[in-house]
Formats: structure tokens, sequence, C-alpha cells
């Protein structure tokens, strides 16, 4: 077994993804994708040993997540209202392509498909904020290519639904 991957070997990947996702963030944003991943450091500490690249970045892109996620709420963004666009799941979803309230609908959204299916949530969040493959998200979770392909496409259809009739 190949030992576990430092923080360090990861930060430019996850940097990266933190960049992407802070892009889409309205003009004076206060929060750099470097804050973002320090912050995303701090509340790893002391969260143990990562079995491999692929957990250490899959559990990181979670705590970007609910950085970014409380950050939106703590805001006091409306929840729903007018002026935002209409997220269209038919295509690979992408963080940095959501306005921060299409996020908050999207995570309440990806918290009940988790208490339905807790592995295709996963693989949601695995793809959608950690930015990994198909594949990759099929390693992370032990699952092979062709089960995470069929999670993929029920996770979206799913969450399409479930945005669209605005529960």
């Amino acid at each position: 077994m190949a030992p576990a991957p430092a923080f360090e070997e990861v930060y430019a990947e996850l940097r990266r993804v933190a960049a992407a996702r802070l892009a889409a963030e309205a003009p004076g944003q206060t929060l750099s994708a470097t804050a973002l991943v320090h912050e995303a450091y701090l509340r790893l500490v002391g969260a143990g040993d990562f079995a491999d690249r692929t957990h250490l970045v899959a559990t990181a892109a979670e705590v970007i997540r609910h950085i970014l996620i409380d950050r939106a709420r703590a805001k006091g963004r409306a929840k729903r209202g007018g002026g935002r666009t209409r997220l269209d799941l038919r295509h690979e979803i992408a963080v940095h392509e959501l306005p921060p309230d299409d996020l908050l609908d999207l995570t309440d959204a990806l918290d009940a498909l988790a208490t339905e299916d807790p592995a295709k949530a996963e693989l949601v969040k695995l793809r959608f904020f950690g930015g990994l493959s198909v594949e990759d998200a099929a390693a992370a979770l032990g699952v092979a290519r062709a089960t995470a392909d069929r999670h993929w496409a029920y996770a979206r259809a799913w969450l399409h639904d479930r945005l669209s009739s605005g529960e």
C-alpha cells in the first residue's frame, strides 16, 4: 500500500478546483482560491490519514463544498427568486458554472438524494465538487466504471426532476 498523500501533494489540484468555483462568484469576492484551500486545510487538520490521493481530494472537495455553502447562506441570499438562470443537468455540470443561489438549491436537492441513495449522492459530490472524472470517482467509491456511469445518469435525472419541480 502506498503511503498516504500529503496535503501539499494535491494543493495545486485543489487550488484549481477552488479557483474555478470562485470565478463564478460576483465581483468583489473577498475569498480567494488560496484562502478557500487554506480554510479547507484547517478543517482537515487532524482528520486522520487518507488512503490515497483520490480520497484526500474527495474529502477536501467536500470540505470546500461546505465552506462555499456556509458563505452563501451567511450572505443571506434568497433561496429562490427572480433573475436566476435555470440549471440544466442534461449536460455535464460544473461547480464553477453555478450562481450561489443555484448552488444552495443543488445542495438541498443533493441532501435529499443522499437520504434516498447515499452512493449516488456521493458520486455527484465527487464529480461536481471534487472535479473527478467518472473513472476516478468510481475508483474512489470502489465501484465499476459501468456502475458509476449508471449512478451518474440516474443522479443527474433525479436532480433535474427535483430542481425542476421546485421542491
